[in-house]
């Protein structure tokens, strides 16, 4: 397995966080496995851990936000990404339109509903519907192996 990690962790990847408004408050994660599926209609996808307790959480809201993160937002990546971290403790972020906390920073949002989730290995592959987007100046957060840079 090691060397599959080591092939893998050689493909350059953007940074999100993953959040959902929960009944017991905000609630997020870091994810390196995002991507646009489909421009018609607009849909998104991820990847999150089977077993991780925030998913759990923002899974059963059935709706999540997803901040592309900048350059400039490698703590709220590492604290999104930290167990048992009060992740919404310090930085800033607004509501999006469907409720979901939208981090201040990031050089995109993307915010709908989940209308689909499958398990494949380890993770679960999740589809979202973008219902709201938006896009602002500033360079990508970049994960290359096992570290975050910028591109350049």
């Amino acid at each position: 397995m090691s060397d599959f990690k080591d092939a893998v962790s050689r493909f350059a990847t953007g940074v999100v966080v993953v959040t959902s408004q929960t009944p017991e408050g905000p609630a997020g994660f870091t994810c390196q496995t995002f991507g646009s599926l489909s421009l018609e209609p607009q849909l998104v996808t991820f990847a999150a851990a089977v077993d991780g307790r925030s998913w759990a959480q923002v899974r059963a809201t059935g709706v999540v936000g997803i901040n592309i993160l900048s350059v400039d937002q490698v703590d709220e990546a590492r604290r999104f990404a930290t167990t048992g971290a009060d992740r919404f403790a310090t930085g800033e972020w607004t509501q999006g339109p469907a409720g979901s906390p939208l981090l201040v920073g990031a050089i995109a949002h993307v915010e709908g509903p989940i209308v689909s989730v499958r398990t494949h290995g380890d993770h679960d592959v999740a589809i979202v519907r973008a219902d709201f987007v938006a896009a602002y100046d500033g360079q990508p957060l970049v994960f290359f192996r096992a570290g975050f840079t910028a591109l350049g």
